[in-house]
């Protein structure tokens, strides 16, 4: 079994945090190291971390960042961190329960079966979102990751703003982190179509998408709207991308 890092990205997740730890670890997923990557969080949820990493040392760790900078900077810190500490296969997922821990034995699965990127989509058939969401916002979920994005970048995915995925180390290697640029949800997007630009093989597995129960979610109509324009500034960007400008030189910590 390769070697495994879930990377969390955290903000005031205080209650949410110690339950995913245990949610994970309780996997039975061999050689699955777990890492928080928490944004300065004013409820204590770094310190939080802290304590969880000193009780399991070698299998939690903590990467502090000064300031709430956005999640997109948040991963590409994470994934450059885990690329240093050896990881092979790197899980990205928020830590509000939204994105079940159950799903990652699967996307494990579909990766071992040779594909660069698994994406746990919402929108593809067999996958869905929680029940309580509003007829208008599963509308426009739906539209913007069925039909917009698709449209726009011409990429087959079914959920390019999902935040659950697994990336095998060569694919985040090779996309170059250090060109990907966006913040927000279009974060998301961007480093899908790289990665389809790039010629990694990507692929989805249908998941349920519930609802966070504690916490606040940091989702709001500004983010999703400015996310769907700023879909034309990924294009503009990378649509020169080729299989041949791969990254080739690994990360230093």
């Amino acid at each position: 079994m390769a070697s495994i890092m879930v990377v969390l990205p955290t903000y005031n997740e205080r209650e949410n945090l110690p339950l995913i730890v245990e949610a994970l670890q309780n996997l039975g997923v061999n050689d699955l190291r777990i890492l928080i990557v928490d944004d300065s969080s004013p409820d204590g949820t770094g310190d939080l971390a802290d304590e969880l990493s000193a009780q399991h040392p070698g299998q939690i760790f903590v990467l502090h960042r000064t300031e709430k900078a956005g999640l997109g900077p948040a991963y590409i810190a994470g994934f450059k961190q885990a690329l240093s500490l050896g990881a092979e296969y790197i899980i990205q997922m928020d830590a509000d329960f939204s994105h079940q821990p159950k799903y990652i034995h699967d996307l494990i699965a579909k990766l071992e079966q040779g594909y660069d990127l698994v994406i746990a989509s919402r929108f593809m058939r067999g996958g869905g979102v929680d029940e309580n969401w509003s007829i208008y916002r599963k509308l426009l979920s739906w539209f913007a990751n069925r039909v917009y994005v698709r449209l726009v970048l011409g990429i087959p995915t079914a959920d390019s703003t999902a935040g659950y995925r697994i990336w095998r180390r060569q694919t985040l290697l090779g996309l170059d982190l250090d060109r990907v640029r966006s913040n927000g949800y279009v974060f998301q997007v961007e480093m899908t179509y790289v990665a389809s630009r790039l010629g990694y093989r990507v692929v989805e597995i249908p998941i349920y998408f519930p609802d966070r129960k504690r916490g606040q979610s940091k989702m709001d109509l500004r983010i999703q709207l400015e996310a769907a324009l700023r879909v034309w500034q990924v294009l503009y960007r990378h649509h020169t991308l080729k299989p041949t400008m791969r990254r080739t030189e690994a990360y230093t910590a």
